[in-house]
């Protein structure tokens, strides 16, 4: 790709790596040196700059902490054997973000910036990349309105940021999830399919009801009867039943997942059997009791593939096959590693070599 951007470029005076424990990452705490920024003024893009990651002056005035006009994406790079860096399905994620814009009225992120200025970063912070297995650079793209203005208006300028983190493995063991009949993640008619902040932030009184009761992560369900099932957690959900992939399908109130999309891709060249449909919670109850339902795991960038191994629902808690003995999600997992650690060939273009 051909740089087109005017790129300032403002480097760290010492670099945090020599004092950062790369076998100790919590997810989203540690962060790389740099940062990539750029503001929407004036109907256009401008100021773009790649600086020392650290606090960004605004206004407490500005509409995004007042109206939430606040959008994100997540994505990932990975060291090849090589020593080459790759970045997973950007292309996808930039789509999605911009569809995110759209819906709440901000305005759009041209391509060129987004890979320029995502391509620009990493490059200078390549040695953040960690090597080991298991283990990628989560960029997080993030888009927020600027408008020091309290009327309730769509804002007039967004400031646009590109922040890494080094991470490994998000969770260890098969969740303990919980299937969530009176809160509701998302309406038909809302913003459900945009990652927006506020989607995000009405979860949380939730998920903590649940963490007290000793769950892991929620299982969300329909607004309107809570008898179908949609997301889990942060991330879209599958099942194995009677040999089937079966998935929730995309809707106003479920994300169209990248990793869920390249799950289903994988699947379906393997010669898998996949529906993508509406999934009752009576089905999966059933299903676990019958002994068809053989399989669960949730899909996400950050998690990749996590096994669900106990689903409660009306004070019921039904424990699963383990994760080991679990062919169908196991083998996607580790064919979708292969490809995004340059591991096995990359025939689908996913793989973005900077």
């Amino acid at each position: 790709m051909t740089d087109t951007l005017d790129t300032s470029i403002t480097k760290v005076e010492e670099s945090r790596l020599t004092t950062t424990d790369f076998s100790e990452l919590p997810f989203g705490k540690v962060f790389s040196d740099h940062m990539f920024t750029a503001d929407f003024e004036g109907g256009h893009w401008t100021n773009f700059q790649i600086m020392p990651y650290g606090p960004i002056a605004m206004s407490p005035a500005i509409s995004a902490l007042h109206y939430g006009q606040a959008i994100f994406e997540g994505l990932k790079a990975y060291r090849l054997p090589d020593g080459r860096i790759s970045v997973f399905r950007a292309d996808k994620n930039f789509e999605r973000f911009n569809k995110s814009a759209s819906r709440m009225s901000m305005a759009t992120v041209p391509e060129n910036i987004f890979m320029e200025g995502l391509a620009a970063l990493v490059k200078l912070d390549e040695r953040w990349v960690p090597a080991q297995d298991g283990y990628a650079l989560y960029i997080r793209p993030v888009m927020f309105a600027t408008d020091p203005y309290l009327g309730v208006r769509a804002s007039e300028s967004y400031k646009f940021a590109l922040l890494t983190t080094p991470t490994g493995p998000y969770y260890s063991n098969a969740l303990k999830i919980k299937i969530e009949t009176e809160y509701t993640r998302a309406d038909d008619g809302g913003v459900g399919f945009a990652k927006t902040a506020g989607n995000y932030g009405r979860s949380l009184y939730p998920f903590e009801q649940a963490k007290e009761q000793g769950f892991d992560q929620l299982i969300w369900t329909d607004a309107n009867t809570h008898e179908y099932i949609e997301e889990a957690g942060t991330a879209n959900l599958l099942f194995v039943i009677d040999g089937k992939l079966i998935t929730p399908s995309i809707r106003s109130t479920v994300l169209d997942g990248v990793t869920r999309d390249t799950i289903l891709t994988l699947a379906k060249d393997e010669g898998i059997e996949v529906e993508e449909r509406r999934v009752s919670v009576k089905e999966v109850i059933e299903g676990i009791e019958k002994g068809t339902l053989t399989e669960a795991f949730a899909a996400g960038t950050a998690a990749t593939i996590t096994q669900l191994g106990e689903i409660g629902y009306q004070n019921k808690l039904y424990t699963l096959p383990g994760a080991g003995s679990r062919p169908i999600s196991n083998g996607i997992a580790k064919k979708l590693n292969d490809i995004r650690y340059g591991l096995a060939p990359d025939t689908y273009g996913w793989n973005w070599i900077l």
